[in-house]
């Protein structure tokens, strides 16, 4: 298994298992156990997911030693502050039964994510967290956090696929020292990506699927993956993406599929902000 070593020393398997949407405790469980059989060892999930519980009793029933599973969650920003970080943490803890996470982000460049992190320091400092980063956060954000906050993230989550690339905040990134972790790295098998001609043809020279492409497209530059699927067969279709290797050549024709190569990183509307916010992660999920 590839692996990717964070600013820390904390080592990541490039390849991990998301479960975003996977609203139902009794599917996450069973998607997670499934997962952790096909031979995943990294499980992403967060409190806005409103699967922890059933992560965690994936993670249980699975048999896997907890100290082998790399295990990701997130604050989610209506609670994104000093004691709000704190109250989360320990209740997300608590809902995947585990003393410690391996990985704990700020889920949005939004609310009091300064003072979560200073909480979120504390809780590495305790051993409760064995390393700190964020997500969906631009080359603006993250450098703003790693400059002042005193603290530079280990890991910045974003979405990231061919058509959106998001050069602008993988260059910020690799100049702090920041691991990239895509997260939607097939981009949803969007059809406008599954069937063209660049990694179709790269497919069939490689008798691989077009998923296995993009997702070693991602990991041949060191990018983390976290592609999500509840069917035994696409998870193991997916994790044997770590088998494939492309030329130079194809590696270079897939970065020309970039629709947006100037695009600063995530920027969230006035719109999606209010839909965010109204959010609770202590609270039922609402589907």
């Amino acid at each position: 298994m590839t692996t990717v070593q964070l600013q820390n020393g904390v080592v990541l398997p490039s390849l991990g298992f998301g479960t975003f949407q996977i609203w139902d405790q009794g599917a996450a469980a069973s998607a997670v156990a499934a997962a952790l059989g096909v031979g995943y060892r990294l499980i992403d999930t967060a409190a806005g997911y409103f699967n922890e519980e059933g992560v965690g009793r994936g993670l249980k029933a699975s048999g896997v030693p907890r100290d082998q599973v790399v295990l990701t969650s997130k604050l989610w920003p209506t609670e994104a502050s000093y004691e709000g970080a704190k109250v989360a943490l320990r209740r997300s803890l608590t809902k995947l039964g585990v003393d410690y996470l391996d990985v704990y982000l700020l889920h949005q460049a939004l609310g009091d994510y300064y003072g979560a992190w200073r909480a979120m320091q504390e809780a590495q400092a305790a051993g409760l967290v064995r390393a700190i980063g964020v997500s969906n956060f631009g080359a603006e954000r993250l450098v703003d956090l790693a400059t002042f906050s005193g603290a530079v993230p280990a890991i910045d989550q974003i979405q990231r696929h061919p058509f959106k690339q998001q050069r602008l905040t993988v260059a910020a990134a690799a100049h702090l020292g920041v691991a990239i972790e895509a997260w939607q790295p097939l981009a949803h098998a969007a059809p406008a990506l599954f069937n063209h001609p660049v990694v179709t043809a790269i497919a069939a020279a490689h008798r691989a699927t077009v998923g296995q492409v993009v997702l070693a497209w991602q990991l041949q530059q060191g990018v983390i993956v976290i592609p999500k699927s509840t069917h035994l067969a696409r998870m193991q279709e997916n994790f044997a993406a770590q088998a494939l290797t492309l030329t130079a050549a194809e590696l270079e024709a897939m970065a020309g599929l970039d629709r947006a190569p100037q695009d600063p990183g995530p920027q969230n509307t006035p719109d999606l902000i209010a839909r965010l916010t109204k959010i609770d992660p202590a609270g039922p999920h609402s589907g």
